[in-house]
């Protein structure tokens, strides 16, 4: 082991050192036994010296060591994404082209028969002519309306035919073969119209449909007529 030592510099220059050894010897250690009791009494020692006396003990080194600090938490790393956002990428949507509604058209008037031979053949060329005017009961005139016997009056007329304004089949005769031109009778005589062939008649029909082309089957057939 190390030992303490006081050491007392006076002003002359001189120095005192006092020391106690750390460790004894053998015999040394039995004279410390025999006088122990002795020993461990306080000794009092009175040193007189100038007041200018500067006194310094001697230290045993101590070499210190700093506190092992705890590591610091992990920082947050805040990491960037290098990726970048697309650009927005403007779409051009071609508009609907506006759709235009066009006026209705009239319908075309049906041409007449092809294949007309019989006599009555000019009879169903003026009916042609007669479809799209207007329905009014008891009337005759194309422009101002007619009903179904006035209007086939007005086609005869138009062919050079007279025939009378009602029950024109009084005047005609009965047909099995009805040809262009001739008289179709139906529902007892309630209705007539005028027979283009291939099941087809244009009569004045009622005031919502007017003058038209319509299958015969529309309404029973109570028979047809010619004019020879």
């Amino acid at each position: 082991m190390g030992r303490q030592a006081a050491v007392i510099a006076a002003a002359s220059g001189l120095v005192l050192t006092v020391g106690v050894p750390a460790q004894a010897s053998d015999a040394e250690r039995e004279a410390n036994s025999f006088t122990a009791v002795t020993a461990a009494q306080p000794v009092t020692v009175d040193v007189s010296v100038p007041a200018d006396t500067r006194i310094s003990f001697e230290r045993a080194s101590v070499t210190s060591e700093a506190a092992p600090v705890a590591p610091a938490a992990p920082a947050e790393v805040s990491v960037q994404s290098t990726e970048t956002a697309e650009p927005a990428v403007d779409v051009e949507v071609e508009a609907p082209a506006p759709v235009v509604e066009e006026a209705p058209q009239p319908e075309p008037k049906p041409e007449p028969a092809a294949a007309v031979s019989a006599g009555n053949s000019s009879v169903a060329g003026a009916a042609y002519a007669g479809i799209g005017n207007p329905y009014v009961y008891g009337g005759t005139s194309p422009t101002a309306g007619w009903d179904c016997s006035g209007f086939v009056q007005w086609a005869y007329a138009q062919a050079g035919k007279s025939i009378p304004r009602v029950n024109q089949w009084s005047a005609m005769t009965p047909t099995s073969n009805p040809k262009p031109g001739d008289l179709v009778v139906q529902r007892g005589g309630a209705h007539v119209g005028i027979y283009v062939g291939n099941g087809q008649m244009i009569s004045a029909l009622n005031p919502s449909d007017g003058t038209l082309l319509h299958a015969v089957s529309a309404m029973p057939v109570s028979g047809f007529y010619t004019l020879p």
